[in-house]
């Protein structure tokens, strides 16, 4: 069967957006349900091949979570490399979330670390090998006549990505406490299979942006493609910062979570839980931003994307300064409410609104045609060098027998922040790109 490979002149949102939106709300549940319980799940469920207690020690666990969620995200420039290369974005996608799938029941039928090691390679294939391609997927349903959406779109994309994070790490961590590990990891290799499915029957609404093939090699070695290459890179590498201590709100956030007062709002948290406040967050933030702040603030400065970027890094930094005040609480021997999470949640999350979303659509924009999941993977190698930074330290830490739990661990990581920032301010400056969309028929 022949597909459009071009959108046509339109004003209105491509008919191919609800299916791609649904699928994406499905696939993050089932992404998200599964990695908010692993931390709890190495340290506290993790058993050996006679079925006896074979749990991670807290650094142990923080390494392993770190190494995943980097595998996770470098595996996106392969899954790039074979969309824009060899199958396209849609066959790309098809055939790694079954990958995906697999991995899921691994994890489910499996408790020991052979289990665990091959379901978190056949999800890190899987999840990461088509995160390039579902976001550039979603660009390229758009021409110059409804351009304008994109941006639009894009918050709607991360909307069903929190919603299906909140979702699932809210009911995943109750599920591990009340059923154990099969159910807690079986109910999001399910929503992965209605995922597939949701972007199987979309097939025949998506613009199928066919692959490059040998051309694309000439492409990305081209003046142009090195410019685009070498423009990005250079936002990526003070980005990766931010992703070292974003996603530390999976580690070693919840493992102080463990230590804390969590009474809350008439409820007891779970650890894990406290996790789901930060894709809440987003689904306030988004349209918050989208619909008053930004359009308030364009009245008076030019509010380019990498200022939004700027202002989202500096605002990182008090985040974990918060953590590094909850930890000296702590070892002073007091309960700390788990409030002082929300709070710093809450920060965390309005960087992150100006950071990824922000990244996430100026990638599409300056990336050539003919590279667009390519730079995707690039933007999400960024995430993969940031969880990196976080493993090696830890795994320092593990070395040295080195206390992990403490203040002066937070506040390193707020320090390397704030130099970011500041430097990130001379890229404002001298960064010169282009902007690239398909072209109509």
């Amino acid at each position: 069967m022949s597909y459009l490979s071009n959108p046509r002149k339109s004003s209105e949102i491509p008919a191919g957006i609800p299916f791609i939106i649904s699928n994406e709300l499905a696939e993050r549940f089932s992404f998200y349900g599964m990695k908010c319980i692993l931390i709890i799940f190495m340290t506290n469920h993790l058993l050996d091949s006679n079925q006896s207690v074979d749990n991670m020690s807290n650094t142990e666990a923080t390494y392993w979570y770190h190494i995943f969620t980097s595998a996770v995200y470098f595996t996106p420039i392969l899954g790039a490399l074979i969309a824009d290369v060899f199958l396209g974005k849609y066959k790309t996608i098809l055939l790694l979330s079954l990958i995906y799938c697999f991995g899921h029941l691994s994890l489910a039928i499996n408790e020991t670390r052979m289990g665990l090691t091959l379901g978190l390679t056949l999800i890190a294939i899987g999840a990461g090998g088509i995160k390039p391609c579902v976001s550039a997927h979603v660009g390229d349903q758009f021409g110059k006549s409804n351009s304008k959406l994109i941006s639009k779109v894009f918050s709607w994309f991360y909307l069903a990505i929190n919603f299906g994070a909140f979702v699932s790490t809210m009911l995943t961590p109750y599920l591990l406490h009340q059923y154990g590990p099969s159910i807690a990891f079986g109910i999001p290799g399910i929503l992965m299979l209605i995922a597939t499915y949701l972007f199987w029957i979309g097939r025949k609404t998506f613009i199928h942006v066919p692959p490059k093939g040998i051309h694309f090699l000439k492409d990305v070695f081209s003046s142009e493609g090195i410019k685009s290459i070498s423009n990005l890179s250079t936002i990526y590498i003070f980005v990766a910062i931010f992703w070292s201590l974003f996603d530390q709100t999976g580690s070693t956030w919840v493992l102080q979570a463990e230590k804390l007062d969590r009474h809350w709002l008439g409820i007891n948290w779970y650890p894990s839980q406290i996790q789901a406040i930060n894709p809440i967050m987003i689904l306030f933030f988004v349209p918050v931003s989208s619909y008053l702040i930004y359009p308030f603030l364009n009245k008076y400065i030019a509010l380019t994307p990498l200022k939004k970027i700027s202002a989202g890094l500096f605002l990182a930094v008090p985040s974990f300064l918060i953590i590094g005040q909850v930890e000296q609480w702590i070892s002073a021997g007091y309960t700390p409410s788990i409030a002082w999470h929300i709070l710093a949640y809450t920060i965390l999350t309005a960087s992150e609104v100006l950071i990824s979303i922000t990244c996430l659509e100026f990638s599409y924009t300056q990336a050539p045609n003919s590279m667009k999941s390519f730079i995707m993977g690039l933007f999400l190698l960024s995430i993969s060098l940031g969880n990196i930074i976080t493993a090696l330290i830890n795994n320092f830490i593990l070395a040295n027998s080195t206390k992990l739990n403490s203040a002066n661990y937070y506040y390193l990581f707020s320090f390397i922040m704030l130099i970011t920032a500041f430097l990130f301010l001379l890229v404002i400056k001298f960064y010169n790109g282009k902007t690239y969309l398909h072209m109509e028929k």
